[in-house]
């Protein structure tokens, strides 16, 4: 058997070594168009900003190094130009000498990935201008910041590479703008817990241009300009265009083979594709997103090493199946970390899904244990069924672990409510008796069994003139006087059974506290008195990081920058 691979990185490598251990005696071939067959895609920005000093650590492996161990042929420097189905092969163009050659294959696998997306806009071909998906990209950049020693750089874009970028640049000195057209980074994320991110990415000096599109480059005074659509333009000594990446399916295309979303390779779960005997896999596929069945782009290496596998399984006889993509992702923010997986609120009711929420602020480890910082939890889940959905984490500590517990509760198809049974580990140093994930589960319990109503920030603005309810705050005078909601009257919790003549029968009550956990216990000692309660979602310190961050965008708007730094 022979099996002809185009593009190593992920999938492609991934593919080749699986086929390898499977069968000893098949002839394998990767052409890989650049120079490197099995890279860190993902170290890029680190190694830009110095954090990755050494440019072998991003290399994986080498053709060398991979014929020694598996007896496979790297062909790097080789463009597959054609693929010729009706004779199963690929013409191939050896771009170091210009020869051009057919290859031809008992079973092909295409891994060509992605390309950065470039939009019809004027100046992207200037030489200021950057893009970062390859080693050859990271070079590039590196060897312009060490020639020219930029101080201030514009990256278009709020996706995993710009913020990776954007830290590191930050790290090197340089004075960093992003510009995004959407009003908020990080789209896995919903547009309230992106509000933390926002904040971190401020706190650290890089200026956040939300709502803003971009309409061109023009080189000008020895740097570049970004043109905005009605607003004034942004002068950096470079930019790098990160707003997002295409299929590069052109192969595909040309070949006959049918396409999907935005000109992805469609696939069934055995990645086998419309022609027989062709396999592809990666960032070039459209998959089934694992949580909503419907089809999806989703760029992880994650999912792009499973499908290679997968591939390679069931090139070399046997039956493997890709169950979907969850869309699991973690990022380094500066000090914080951001998290998410499944499907995020907003993306939920995009689909049709009838969806409820809670929004907690638990500790990182055991509160009398030093050390421990607070992380905003976001938990999304199906009413009526309580399926879980989705889930977004920010904080400062043990994000990761908590991500990882609820991606894989999703893929077990647990519901919502057994969080609450998870038997997780616990020491002070790195957990609470009660997890914070299995305190998401006890919310989610105490909603499905009515023992807890819950009103949302999005409530607010209609409570706020409403007479005929009663808002209160529990928190202590003194939290209450450094800021509040205006119209929530203060009694403070360890005073609500002495003061309950205060708050008049027959109302209900829209209880608030810092963080959710006080105003559920006093939701708890109204409802024992004949109350009809609501707690707030999230508490003041979530209200207050989601309405700053409003007014911040809302002002940047209207200056034409988030010049402000908090």
């Amino acid at each position: 058997m022979k099996v002809v691979i185009v593009g190593g990185v992920a999938g492609g490598a991934t593919a080749a070594a699986r086929i390898r251990r499977l069968d000893e005696h098949a002839e394998v071939i990767v052409f890989e168009r650049s120079g490197f067959i099995s890279y860190a895609n993902c170290g890029l920005p680190y190694y830009i900003g110095d954090v990755i000093t050494d440019p072998e650590d991003l290399t994986l492996q080498t053709p060398q190094s991979f014929y020694s161990r598996f007896g496979i042929k790297m062909k790097v420097r080789h463009e597959v130009c054609a693929i010729h189905p009706e004779r199963k092969s690929v013409s191939v163009k050896n771009l170091e000498t210009g020869e051009e050659f057919e290859e031809n294959y008992d079973k092909l696998i295409l891994s060509p990935g992605a390309k950065p997306t470039q939009p019809p806009v004027p100046g992207t071909e200037s030489e200021k201008l950057f893009t970062l998906r390859t080693v050859e990209d990271t070079f590039r950049i590196k060897e312009y910041i060490k020639k020219n020693y930029p101080q201030s750089v514009v990256l278009a874009g709020g996706g995993f590479i710009s913020l990776e970028l954007a830290e590191n640049l930050r790290d090197l000195g340089m004075d960093v703008t992003i510009v995004q057209r959407p009003r908020q980074l990080m789209n896995p994320f919903d547009a309230d817990m992106a509000s933390f991110i926002h904040s971190e990415m401020r706190r650290h000096g890089v200026k956040l241009a939300l709502g803003h599109t971009v309409e061109g480059f023009e080189e000008r005074e020895g740097g570049i300009t970004v043109l905005l659509k009605e607003e004034q333009p942004i002068h950096a000594d470079m930019a790098v265009l990160a707003i997002g990446v295409t299929p590069d399916t052109h192969l595909a295309e040309e070949a006959g083979l049918k396409l999907g979303i935005k000109g992805s390779i469609v696939v069934n779960d055995r990645m086998e594709t419309s022609i027989p005997d062709i396999y592809a896999v990666g960032d070039a596929v459209q998959v089934k997103h694992y949580v909503t069945g419907h089809d999806a782009l989703i760029s992880l290496a994650g999912p792009a090493n499973k499908q290679g596998r997968i591939a390679a399984d069931n090139v070399c006889g046997g039956d493997s199946r890709y169950t979907g993509s969850q869309g699991s992702s973690v990022i380094k923010v500066f000090d914080m970390t951001a998290a998410a997986t499944g499907i995020n609120e907003t993306n939920a009711k995009k689909a049709g899904l009838d969806v409820d929420k809670v929004i907690l602020s638990p500790m990182s480890h055991a509160g009398y244990y030093p050390g421990g910082k607070v992380m905003t939890m976001k938990v999304v889940f199906e009413k009526e069924t309580y399926r879980l959905l989705g889930a977004q984490i920010v904080g400062y500590e043990g994000v990761d672990k908590r991500i990882d517990v609820l991606a894989t509760a999703i893929h077990a198809g647990m519901k919502a409510v057994e969080l609450k049974d998870l038997d997780l580990a616990y020491a002070p140093p790195y957990s609470s008796a009660k997890d914070p994930v299995n305190i998401a589960g006890f919310m989610i319990e105490n909603i499905s069994k009515k023992i807890l109503n819950q009103f949302y920030l999005e409530d607010i603005k209609d409570l706020a003139g409403d007479g005929n309810v009663t808002l209160l705050d529990v928190r202590t005078e003194r939290e209450y006087g450094r800021g509040h909601i205006e119209g929530f009257k203060n009694i403070p919790v360890d005073e609500l059974r002495d003061r309950m003549s205060e708050i008049e029968k027959g109302k209900p009550v829209y209880v608030i506290c810092q963080s959710g956990l006080r105003s559920y216990i006093a939701t708890r000692i109204l409802a024992g008195n004949g109350y009809e309660t609501y707690n707030f979602a999230g508490g003041f310190r979530f209200y207050d990081a989601v309405m700053n961050d409003r007014c911040l965008i809302e002002s940047a708007t209207a200056c034409g920058m988030d010049q402000q730094n908090t």
